[in-house]
């Protein structure tokens, strides 16, 4: 079985760079405007390091030499197709009258505006170290980036010149991008990186330089956590010790700029400790290209994505009763194309609501400044109990989470720290209000997080319900949270880790009975990623059965579709667009009646068996038709979709000139019906 796995499951990480060369795909798309390519470079970028933050460490953990090979051969390939594709459109952007320029570019108009800037501005917030042959490298930050300076000093009695290194940390609290004063209606654009080689000898001027030169550095350390077994420490302080360790961790990746002097390279790289087997990069003179999603506009509006309203949920008035119109019947909200606002609304509506006695809500993932949390505030202070389960765990977010717990606790919310062992990734809320003297429960269940910033860029459904078994159902979630030791049983909703696959993979048997019955089967199914062996295999089973399977997948796939014997009756497609397409759909044939499910977990093993995920059916039929409308938009699309196939060349499917993307047609239809 080992052996059948390997053959025909694609590798998870090669895969996963294989959907960030799509994303690469859209700097290079000249249908997109010219500045918004400029910041999927970015994007990009950070997902990059994030790669190698979290699977680059555990790869070369297990000592996997040849995938590691693999993996540094495909990210140098990326990395200059990157440079190639930043490049092109610094040159299309001087024919806008954009002009990225270095230090030795600086206008003479320009040199007084610069050298105030770095005085005023730039210098009072860099970090510099000297270092010379003896001291050890104070241990480096993996969420910045580096000036590695090369001086030539005089030496006393000597004709020889003294060598004296030195690093400047890239303040973060600095935007990256400086606009300079325009002139003739020219904007010109130098990097911060770039203003401070421009002033070294300003910022050196104690040391009598004979000549000064600055290249770039980058460090990635592994971020996963290391969770101690102290047993005499809260989990909070397990997780806030565990994520300082982050800044102390072994470093995975290193990247410098090719033109640096080699014996300061050989130098750093000593005394920073890197391995034969770390990621050693030599990349051009800028790195933490993420910044590039923050490029400025200049003013170019034309050059960025026209502006975007959310429409609202056909009959779901915002100024009435959200609670009164729940009672009714469901309502889904598909963020963006539908305004967040409504589970603030609600919230907000129970907050307030003298008749409302609970309010019970998970959370994975929050925006800076949270409304939810404001809402949930706000419930405390008029009377009501308020549960929250807040995931300490999520990945880059526990410090925020830890503050918002915090926060939480002070104010008199009963917290739920999680479940040792799982992550709770299910996204959940649950009311509880007091109706003729009975407690009747309003909640919803989404695919994303409650985080108003995200849900404006990720696609996302968000079921609004006063079903009582389903919420029955989710208020059962909630007890697991308390008592983890017991299996709870739930007539509606999937939960992982004890239902969802095993659900999943009995709906896949009944198609494949049906389609051996010689009757209609299929299955179409929507995600991020999908990488559960027992998963893949039921699917290849149901396509040698005959079941007829549609594919959407964002990002990692490791199944292998339209493979002769194996998987003819897959097809798979992904799309990278403007939004981000985080929503999970699964429908089922089911003989006619189609079964619906929307969901928080990916087909993917750690979704699967290490985490709390929630699905749940979809009875309504409107909403119904909403969900295979919208399935059936996205899976024509013929603009932003690529074939997934064992080759992975990201092929994009015929593209038709003039032709909307499905993004914009899920506008439109949503704005129309």
């Amino acid at each position: 079985m080992k052996q059948k796995r390997n053959s025909f499951m694609l590798n998870r990480d090669l895969s996963w760079l294989s959907f960030n060369e799509r994303v690469l795909q859209e700097a290079a798309d000249h249908r997109n405007p010219l500045i918004e390519r400029l910041r999927f470079v970015g994007i990009f970028s950070n997902n990059l390091d994030e790669f190698f933050r979290v699977r680059y460490a555990v790869i070369k953990h297990n000592e996997r030499s040849i995938l590691l090979e693999q993996i540094n051969n495909q990210v140098n390939i990326l990395q200059q197709k990157s440079l190639d594709i930043l490049e092109s459109i610094t040159q299309e952007l001087k024919k806008e009258n954009i002009y990225i320029i270095n230090e030795k570019e600086i206008l003479p108009e320009h040199i007084d505006y610069v050298r105030d800037y770095f005085i005023n501005t730039i210098s009072p917030a860099l970090f510099t170290i000297i270092l010379n042959e003896v001291e050890a490298i104070p241990t480096l930050k993996d969420d910045v980036a580096y000036l590695a300076v090369r001086m030539l000093l005089p030496s006393e009695g000597m004709d020889k010149l003294k060598k004296q290194y030195a690093l400047i940390e890239l303040p973060k609290t600095l935007e990256r991008f400086i606009v300079l004063p325009s002139i003739n209606e020219c904007t010109y654009i130098i990097l911060l990186d770039d203003v401070i080689r421009f002033c070294l000898t300003t910022h050196f001027y104690i040391f009598p330089c004979k000549d000064i030169s600055a290249y770039m550095i980058k460090i990635t350390r592994n971020a996963e956590l290391d969770l101690d077994t102290d047993l005499n420490k809260s989990f909070v302080e397990k997780i806030s010790n565990s994520v300082e360790g982050r800044k102390r961790a072994e470093p995975v990746r290193f990247i410098y700029d090719k033109l640096i002097d080699n014996n300061m390279l050989q130098f750093l790289k000593e005394r920073m400790g890197i391995q034969p087997t770390d990621s050693v990069i030599a990349g051009g003179r800028y790195h933490n290209r993420r910044d590039y999603m923050n490029f400025p506009d200049c003013g170019h509006k034309d050059l960025l994505y026209h502006p975007f309203t959310a429409c609202p949920i056909k009959n779901f008035r915002v100024e009435e009763s959200l609670l009164s119109q729940i009672a009714e019947r469901d309502y889904l909200q598909n963020t963006p194309y539908h305004s967040f606002s409504y589970l603030i609304r609600f919230l907000r509506e129970a907050a307030l609501d003298p008749k409302v006695k609970s309010i019970k809500i998970t959370i994975y993932r929050l925006a800076k400044q949270s409304q939810v949390i404001s809402s949930l505030i706000n419930a405390v202070k008029n009377g009501k109990q308020v549960t929250v389960q807040i995931e300490l765990q999520a990945r880059f977010d526990e410090t925020a989470n830890i503050q918002y717990a915090e926060l939480l606790q002070r104010e008199g919310v009963q917290i739920i720290f999680g479940i040792r062992g799982l992550k709770v990734h299910s996204k959940i809320g649950v009311i509880e209000r007091e109706e003729n003297g009975e407690i009747y429960r309003y909640g919803f269940i989404s695919t994303g997080n409650f985080n108003e910033t995200s849900a404006k860029i990720y696609t996302d459904y968000t079921l609004f319900t006063a079903n009582q078994e389903i919420l029955a159902d989710v208020n059962r979630v909630f007890e697991f949270f308390d008592t983890p030791f017991q299996v709870f049983q739930y007539k509606h909703l999937l939960v992982s880790p004890h239902y969802t696959k095993n659900s999943f993979l009995n709906l896949i048997d009944q198609e494949i009975r049906l389609a051996k019955e010689g009757k209609e089967a299929f299955l179409k199914l929507k995600m991020n990623g999908i990488t559960s062996f027992e998963m893949i295999e039921k699917l290849y089973e149901a396509s040698q059965a005959g079941v007829k399977i549609q594919m959407i997948v964002r990002g990692v796939c490791c199944l292998l579709p339209k493979v002769k014997g194996l998987s003819e009756n897959i097809e798979v497609i992904s799309i990278v667009d403007r939004f981000l397409e985080h929503s999970r759909l699964y429908i089922f044939g089911n003989n006619g009646q189609p079964i619906y499910y929307i969901s928080s977990a990916d087909w993917m093993s750690r979704n699967l068996n290490n985490r709390v995920e929630v699905s749940c059916p979809i009875y309504q039929k409107n909403i119904q038709k909403q969900l295979w409308d919208t399935f059936h938009l996205a899976w024509e699309e013929s603009v932003k979709a690529r074939i997934i196939d064992k080759e992975q060349n990201n092929t994009y499917r015929s593209r038709c000139k003039n032709e909307k993307s499905s993004q914009e047609k899920i506008y439109s239809y949503y704005k129309g019906i």
